[in-house]
C-alpha cells in the first residue's frame, strides 16, 4: 500500500504515527512539511479529503497562533491559508494520506483507520500501549 505522511521528526505524535505505519509494514513516502511545505492547493485538498474545517488543521500549541490574531472569527480561510503557508509550523501534524483515506492523525493511533489491519504488538515511545498482546487495539 502506499502512503505519504506530513511529518514533524521533532514530534512524538508524528513520530508514532510513522512508526505505525512502517509496523503495518509500509514504508511512506515522508514529507518533512516545515521544510518541504505543501502547495496552497495540496493543503486544500488533505484537509478537505481529512473531512476537517481549516480552522481544524490549525495548530495552536508552540506556533505564531496567538500573536498573529488567528483566533479572530473574521478571518476568511483563505487568510488562515495564508498564515499556514507562510508558517508551516501552523499546519497540525502529521497528514497521512492512504489509498484508505486521509487523516489527520492526533492521536497518532487515528492512523489505523487507513491502513491494513496489524495484529502485533505495539507500543508508542511514551510506553502507551496502542495494539496489545493480542493484536487488539486498545482504546482509552
Amino acid at each position: 500500500m502506499h502512503a505519504v505522511i506530513y511529518h514533524n521528526p521533532s514530534c512524538g505524535t508524528s513520530r508514532n504515527t510513522l512508526a505505525l505505519i512502517r509496523h503495518a509494514g509500509i514504508e511512506p513516502v515522508v514529507i518533512e512539511y516545515l521544510r518541504d511545505p505543501p502547495t496552497r492547493e495540496r493543503l486544500v485538498e488533505l484537509i478537505a479529503a481529512a473531512g476537517l474545517d481549516i480552522r481544524d488543521a490549525l495548530r495552536r500549541k508552540g506556533t505564531p497562533y496567538d500573536a498573529l490574531g488567528l483566533d479572530d472569527p473574521a478571518l476568511s480561510d483563505a487568510q488562515l491559508l495564508d498564515a499556514m503557508l507562510a508558517e508551516p509550523i501552523l499546519i497540525n501534524r502529521p497528514f497521512v494520506q492512504t489509498a484508505l483515506g486521509t487523516r489527520l492523525c492526533r492521536p497518532s493511533e487515528v492512523v489505523l483507520d487507513i491502513l491494513p489491519p496489524v495484529s502485533r504488538p505495539f507500543t508508542k515511545e511514551d510506553g502507551e500501549v496502542v495494539i496489545d498482546a493480542s493484536g487488539r487495539r486498545v482504546r482509552e
